[in-house]
């Protein structure tokens, strides 16, 4: 007797996407049956890899939309969305994304695949808008997958209707501490104001007016409507953070913290590179994710910190190809650069490692958090910010001074000052086993099997036949 599908969807972002990668391997590791997978092409090998043990069927969502993907945004988007006003930033990543349009041929491939498997439960990633919109609109029951903090998610980007969090709570994207100045007190309700007032432009009329026609033409249930529809309308949502890692506010029921989704490591052979590892006493780690996009001058400023820091620290780089046709010609002996290193949490994990140097995305800092090592965050775009200013909160790590530009003074000071204090590593040690002790993959993996949605029906209840779909081939 095999259990009804559980699908998968997720937008193909890498940040968005490895933490659904290990918990659907988790679930194939157990044996559980009918797994199913749907994201774009790109992601076919990724997803594959997953099954360990029981097979998972990956349906391909079609190519990447490169209007959608800041991987692919031209340099002028980058520029507009990386800016320093973070209100504009915001703004240009509204204007950049939000385009309805753009989801028709998702929605309708996800929604013939929903019909065709008549999927139990969908787990959906939680920035995946035609994910909610089917699963809701086919009254499919349905996982949220988070991988921010848990007040991402139901905190009110405007000052009217209903929050749940406090009314001074900082909003999404400000960057903003819990403890406000007077100036960022102001500065935090001036941000929710501006928002609201962006709903009266001629530009978000319009969108709304062509979003009205989109749902009408697809069939889409007016219950997706709302910002917090998509966890309101869940079963459960998955938060891969712990509540110790957030600003305090009281966390809806629903919403369970289980900390990072690390895999069982090691991901991959050690290696030349873990070699090099093991032979350093003190290594930076600087990986700054897959959208950051580094200027000539920024590049050297890096290996001038790096030179700055030889004979005290090593520094291991993760810098994408293509940027290190700025590098210069005579590099420093304790730097050692990576196009790509087979497993980022194999490096976090290293014992030698004793410092992340980050953009401060969702996953890094847990990541991050998860292995007991300190950071330094140079945040340059929306929610970044908000990992980075939990970060010094919290004492786990520092904030660059200007993190637009790349003072080498100023990351030299920073890197300094958390490596050579131990009450860094000490709270970061503190808050690992905290989420240690949350469970991660295997408290997500359980969470979700427990659902009622997963019951097992009879053998005459299932479905005759299961076709494989063209995109499967």
């Amino acid at each position: 007797m095999s259990q009804r599908p559980v699908l998968f969807v997720s937008l193909p972002e890498s940040g968005l996407l490895n933490p659904m990668l290990v918990l659907v391997e988790e679930l194939s590791r157990r044996g559980v049956e009918n797994l199913w997978f749907a994201t774009d092409d790109k992601a076919r090998d990724e997803v594959r890899a997953a099954a360990v043990g029981s097979p998972i069927e990956f349906v391909s969502l079609g190519d990447v939309v490169p209007e959608m993907s800041s991987v692919t945004w031209p340099d002028d988007v980058y520029a507009k969305v990386t800016q320093r006003s973070r209100f504009k930033a915001r703004k240009a990543v509204i204007a950049q994304t939000d385009r309805p349009e753009l989801r028709i041929p998702k929605y309708r491939k996800l929604s013939a695949l929903v019909d065709e498997i008549e999927p139990a439960l969908m787990v959906i990633e939680s920035m995946c808008v035609f994910g909610f919109e089917v699963a809701i609109t086919k009254n499919i029951p349905y996982v949220v997958s988070n991988p921010f903090v848990p007040s991402n998610l139901v905190t009110s980007a405007v000052p009217i209707g209903p929050s749940y969090t406090p009314k001074d709570f900082p909003r999404p994207h400000t960057g903003l501490p819990a403890d406000m100045t007077w100036t960022q007190r102001w500065a935090n309700r001036l941000f929710g104001w501006r928002t609201l007032a962006m709903a009266f432009s001629k530009r978000h009329r319009e969108r709304n007016a062509r979003n009205d026609a989109i749902i009408a033409e697809l069939g889409i249930s007016p219950e997706t409507r709302g910002q917090f529809a998509r966890v309101e309308k869940s079963e459960l949502v998955l938060c891969y953070s712990i509540p110790e890692m957030d600003y305090e506010f009281d966390i809806p029921e629903k919403i369970r913290t289980v900390g990072a989704l690390v895999p069982p490591l090691p991901q991959a052979e050690p290696g030349e590179l873990g070699a090099w590892l093991d032979a350093q006493k003190s290594v930076v780690y600087m990986g700054f994710g897959t959208i950051t996009r580094l200027t000539r001058e920024q590049v050297e400023a890096f290996v001038q910190v790096a030179r700055t820091l030889d004979g005290r620290h090593s520094v291991l780089w993760k810098l994408p190809r293509d940027q290190q046709r700025f590098l210069p010609g005579e590099l420093p002996g304790n730097l050692r650069i990576e196009s790509w290193v087979p497993s980022q949490l194999d490096v976090l994990a290293h014992p030698n490692v004793k410092l992340f140097f980050t953009h401060a995305g969702g996953n890094a800092y847990t990541e991050s958090i998860y292995f007991g090592k300190p950071m330094v965050s140079r945040p340059l775009w929306v929610d970044c910010y908000d990992q980075a200013v939990r970060a010094e909160s919290f004492g786990v790590g520092l904030t660059l001074d200007k993190p637009h530009t790349v003072d080498p003074a100023d990351v030299v000071d920073k890197l300094t000052r958390v490596l050579d204090n131990p009450e860094f590593r000490e709270n970061a040690e503190r808050l690992a086993a905290l989420q240690h002790a949350a469970g991660g993959r295997k408290t997500a993996a359980d969470l979700i099997l427990s659902l009622p949605a997963l019951a097992r029906r009879a053998p005459e209840e299932q479905p005759a036949s299961r076709k494989q779909t063209a995109s499967q081939n």
